[in-house]
């Protein structure tokens, strides 16, 4: 794949996320209630809102400038990530049909299906064992003071309430509601709704029924789903030329927003998690391509990183695989060399059931807060939360913040208190970025393993060369 001439467009990706951090952080040191006061706004939160207040009637110029920029800031933010998710049910939807399809035989799908499930559960069991061994030997819980605790529930309970609510929702079906849920009554619905697993479901029954049938009449349908998939790229290519605006845009909104005073609060358990996903990208994963790469086509940090680094700075500046997913598919193909049939099979499907650093993230928060509220879990306790951060995080949206509503599920099984759910709150969003980086990498590595398996994964220097 030939970079167009000038700054590649991960530095300039890389350079705007810089930029965003630096403005956000000037904008919510700098920007307060007085600076609003001084401008003629008594009323800030109506203001912002446009929402009619006496106590604004002294507005100027300068107030309805500053209003229209962050309003302008966040939209071009938004906007951006809605063309994405514009693009993502249909592409899982296409792109695994013309996978399962590509494969003809179904005893080969089965065999790629197979390998691509047991190197997800494999990694998603190492994640949730390395939490188990750095939350034993850190022990962040113990670091934090009561004060501090109630003073984050106090700041924090509206939110972590409404969190712990869409747990219970989730948990009043039952583990074979949720399963029997994942293959659609109406699978038009599940596309409308955006339901990924379903989509996933139905597209792979529908990809496997076409390559039981005669191929003359399955490849028109499979030719409409190729033409539609490749038209559905095309369209990620020309969105992600404006990548850097945005990620300056997303990334500036969250920082000006949040500061950086309350992720001080829990600083020991941000440090515990960006160590576990450290260990996971740039330990863990190098080293599984490493021992399975064949001679002469290694895929080393230098080569994955560079592949990736579109993808990943989306992901960090999103919080979402699933608004990432386009920007996966598209450097797992075009800039690591993996064969479309396996990129676009390997990814959708992860981005629904790979979530290494969901899994870890699980794991922690939940041995955390028992720390922190002095809560002696048994051995089987231990085995309680790690099996079920794996299975929660196989069922979390590929959403910003999903997964903290599942968390109050683990939380419950082992007796914790659920409201812990809004200390985590205090510094969920940086870690959201910092974990979504990880899932949608671990979905990349599975893809490359995959492909190294069937021997099919392309030379660096072929894929440089397109």
């Amino acid at each position: 794949m030939t970079e167009s001439k000038g700054m590649a467009l991960h530095w300039k990706v890389l350079i705007a996320l810089g930029l965003g951090v630096l403005v956000g952080v000037l904008i919510n040191h700098f920007w307060s209630l007085d600076t609003w006061k001084s401008l003629g706004v008594g009323d800030a939160k109506a203001f912002v809102a446009f929402k009619e207040s006496a106590a604004n009637a002294d507005a100027g110029v300068v107030a309805q400038t500053a209003r229209f920029a962050g309003k302008a800031n966040k939209f071009a933010g938004d906007f951006f990530l809605q063309c994405l998710k514009f693009i993502g049910v249909p592409v899982i939807l296409f792109s695994l049909i013309v996978a399962v399809a590509d494969v003809g035989d179904l005893r080969r799908f089965g065999r790629l299906g197979a390998k691509t499930v047991a190197w997800f559960m494999g990694t998603t069991i190492f994640a949730a064992v390395l939490a188990l061994a750095i939350a034993h030997f850190a022990a962040p819980g113990t670091y934090v003071s009561a004060e501090t605790r109630d003073a984050l529930l106090a700041t924090y309970q509206d939110v972590a309430a409404a969190r712990v609510q869409s747990a219970n929702d989730f948990r009043e079906g039952g583990v074979w509601a949720y399963l029997l849920s994942i293959v659609p009554t109406n699978p038009f619905n599940a596309i409308a709704n955006a339901q990924m697993i379903q989509v996933v479901a139905a597209s792979l029954l529908l990809g496997m029924g076409l390559a039981l049938i005669p191929r003359e009449k399955a490849e028109p349908v499979i030719a409409f789903a190729r033409g539609l998939n490749e038209a559905l790229i095309a369209l990620v290519r020309l969105i992600m030329s404006f990548a850097p605006i945005a990620v300056f845009c997303l990334i500036c909104h969250m920082v000006a927003m949040t500061g950086v005073g309350a992720l001080m609060s829990v600083v020991a358990f941000g440090v515990c998690v960006i160590v576990g996903l450290g260990v996971i990208l740039f330990i863990e994963y190098p080293l599984l391509m490493l021992v399975t790469s064949r001679p002469g086509n290694r895929v080393g940090l230098r080569r994955f990183f560079r592949g990736m680094a579109p993808a990943q700075t989306l992901a960090f500046a999103s919080s979402s695989s699933s608004a990432t997913l386009p920007v996966t598919i598209q450097c797992v193909r075009d800039r690591l060399g993996v064969p479309h049939e396996i990129a676009n099979f390997v990814c959708p499907l992860g981005t629904t059931i790979n979530m290494d650093g969901t899994a870890l993230y699980q794991v922690l928060s939940v041995l955390f807060l028992s720390q922190l509220y002095g809560v002696d879990l048994s051995l089987s306790q231990y085995a309680t939360v790690s099996l079920l951060a794996v299975i929660v995080s196989i069922g979390s949206p590929g959403l910003p913040g999903a997964s903290v509503v599942m968390m109050a599920i683990v939380l419950d099984a082992v007796g914790v208190p659920t409201q812990g759910v809004a200390i985590i709150l205090a510094i969920d969003r940086v870690l959201d970025m910092a974990r979504t980086i990880v899932n949608v990498s671990g979905d990349a590595v599975t893809a490359v393993l995959v492909a190294n398996g069937e021997g099919t994964l392309a030379r660096e220097e072929d894929v440089l060369e397109k």
